[in-house]
């Protein structure tokens, strides 16, 4: 068996090798588009070949099985279909030519094509990201289309991320692949002198990467660990890439202080564990370290709104209950970080502080005005958050239905599973 050869295959039934196939493209997706990338040179058509890749296992895998290893096969299939494509361009040798000087002088044997996928000098991933969040695209379709290709989601779940609607992403990321492609956009790093300039672009893929993971959008899962570390990876390789730049370790604190959490966020039975809720024994504290570490030097080189929602996450992680909790503080950060960077999901954010911090009366009072902000029409914890303090309240049923529209709005089935039990409870 060579290395392009596809491992041997496991018995599986047809719908669990169906769930297998949306499993592994979850994980694989982005490496595999990386990859890719990396030999063709075009992110757009990279993907449509790790798509091509998934219509083969979703043919293959129900009837033949799930192969050993599930990854390795689609990137050899992948491969394959990159080679195929290669050969039939004009100018494939050059193409080739990109991938090493000797490879040329090999052509009449089979390229090496497996070595020029498998050697991880430099970062594909991190080439990936900063591919897509070219200046030439606008700042909304670069973060859509990295989600779409590191991420491996899809449009409507990048569509609630974004809080817009779906057909709305879905042109900005053909928009984008087609910009990208017109303008034959590099698959590499930036040079030295333009990487301040795409970097807050870079961090912002990064952080909505890490939140789908940590609070995923739709599916079955509460969180989705993997998609946290792959944010957390990227985010330490750009603060060692701009270290003086305050905001990538601001982010890096964000993420590995909120990251901390995950092993207490969920039950035995993979049930959502709120934060008040949770025993912070399970916290992990390697995490809270380095995250409140990375913090002091976001602080000392100035630090914007990543570090300002660190420094909120460090209040928390700083209380060894959730009564010791400094709401007060937190109440007064989230004012700053509505000033610095408004929005009505901070604004919101703030209405749960002030709630905790002035009694839930004052918190319902800065809720019910993001009533008419059409940009949380369809944004579930609105709902959640305003059914909380009514109920705190004990204005019960006004509660309930507020939690069974949360219910109604959220895809997650997890999500939706906590909420109905909030409106059973009142």
């Amino acid at each position: 068996m060579t290395a392009a050869d596809p491992p041997p295959y496991e018995p599986h039934d047809h719908n669990a090798a169906r769930r297998a196939v949306e499993t592994v493209w979850r994980m694989e997706s982005a490496r595999l588009v990386a990859g890719i990338a990396r030999l063709v040179r075009d992110v757009g058509v990279a993907e449509e070949i790790a798509q091509d890749a998934l219509l083969i296992a979703l043919e293959r895998w129900p009837r033949e099985g799930v192969p050993g290893n599930p990854g390795a096969w689609l990137m050899a299939t992948a491969k394959h279909r990159a080679v195929d494509l290669l050969r039939r361009r004009t100018r494939y040798e050059d193409k080739l030519g990109e991938l090493g000087r000797d490879l040329r002088a090999r052509q009449e044997a089979e390229p090496d094509l497996d070595d020029a996928l498998d050697d991880h000098i430099g970062d594909d991933m991190l080439r990936l990201v900063f591919t897509a969040c070219h200046p030439v695209l606008s700042t909304e379709a670069r973060v859509a289309l990295t989600l779409r290709l590191l991420c491996g989601l899809t449009t409507e779940e990048i569509a609630r991320a974004f809080l817009v609607p779906e057909p709305t992403v879905g042109q900005r990321i053909v928009r984008a692949k087609r910009t990208l492609a017109a303008k034959q956009v590099r698959f590499e790093l930036p040079a030295p002198g333009e990487l301040a300039a795409r970097l807050a672009s870079v961090l912002e893929v990064v952080y909505l990467v890490f939140n789908e993971g940590y609070s995923a959008t739709a599916g079955d899962d509460w969180v989705r660990p993997s998609l946290c570390q792959e944010a957390m990876r990227l985010g330490r390789v750009l603060a060692g890439l701009v270290p003086d730049e305050p905001e990538a370790h601001g982010l890096v604190a964000l993420m590995e202080i909120q990251a901390s959490r995950i092993p207490a966020r969920t039950g035995p039975s993979g049930e959502p564990i709120l934060l008040l809720d949770q025993d912070r024994r399970r916290w992990d504290r390697l995490l809270v370290r380095h995250g409140l570490a990375a913090l002091d030097r976001a602080e000392a080189l100035g630090g914007g709104p990543y570090t300002l929602q660190a420094a909120i996450a460090a209040c928390h992680a700083r209380a060894a209950r959730a009564e010791d909790t400094d709401w007060e503080r937190i109440a007064a950060l989230y004012r700053v970080l509505a000033h610095v960077s408004p929005s009505p999901v901070v604004e919101l954010n703030r209405a749960v502080a002030v709630g905790m911090a002035a009694g839930p009366a004052e918190g319902l009072r800065i809720a019910d005005a993001l009533a008419g902000e059409r940009a949380l029409a369809s944004y579930p914890q609105l709902p959640a958050v305003r059914g909380d303090l009514l109920a705190r309240l004990g204005r019960t049923e006004e509660a309930r239905r507020e939690f069974e529209r949360a219910a109604a709005l959220t895809r997650n089935e997890r999500e939706r599973a906590v909420f109905l039990a909030r409106a059973a409870a009142c």
